[in-house]
């Protein structure tokens, strides 16, 4: 079982698949779903201080080089460019939009890219993590919910 629960936790840390392939996984190979959502949320958390406080430094340093420079570019094109819409559209409820992109599980949308986005768009650490677990716990709750009605479903 600790192997179970450790392949739980490394899935909730890959970007893309986050805590959204990891809690379906964990509940599917019979870890206990509550704890496949604990261990799924710590896992999320993690890269979250590391990529705010370095993504965008490596992005930065990153847009000159030659093999990664167009992708560097391109992110923080995009991220700027999202950014922009986003505080012009939520004004002062950037962080609650953030908290809502974050925990509407459907691709593209995570703790990797919500950070990624606070970072860019310069906002405060403190309130972007907090919106960010709160995401991710909404996102959570999402999945361990559909994991367990799918679950039961394919058993019927």
């Amino acid at each position: 079982m600790f192997w179970k629960i450790l392949l739980t936790f490394l899935i909730s840390m890959v970007p893309i698949v986050e805590l959204r392939g990891a809690v379906p996984i964990g509940v599917g190979m019979g870890v206990n779903p509550f704890l496949a959502l604990a261990v799924s949320i710590i896992g999320n958390m993690i890269p979250v201080p590391f990529i705010f406080f370095f993504a965008r430094k490596f992005l930065e340093w990153g847009k000159d080089k030659k093999l990664i420079g167009k992708f560097c570019k391109w992110v923080l094109k995009k991220g700027e460019k999202g950014g922009k819409k986003l505080t012009e559209k939520a004004g002062r409820s950037t962080y609650v939009a953030l908290l809502l992109f974050v925990g509407i599980p459907i691709p593209g949308t995570g703790a990797w890219t919500g950070t990624l986005a606070a970072s860019l768009l310069d906002l405060d650490f403190k309130k972007s993590s907090i919106a960010v677990i709160c995401g991710v716990v909404l996102a959570g709750i999402i999945m361990l919910s559909l994991s367990l009605l799918g679950f039961k479903a394919l058993g019927a």
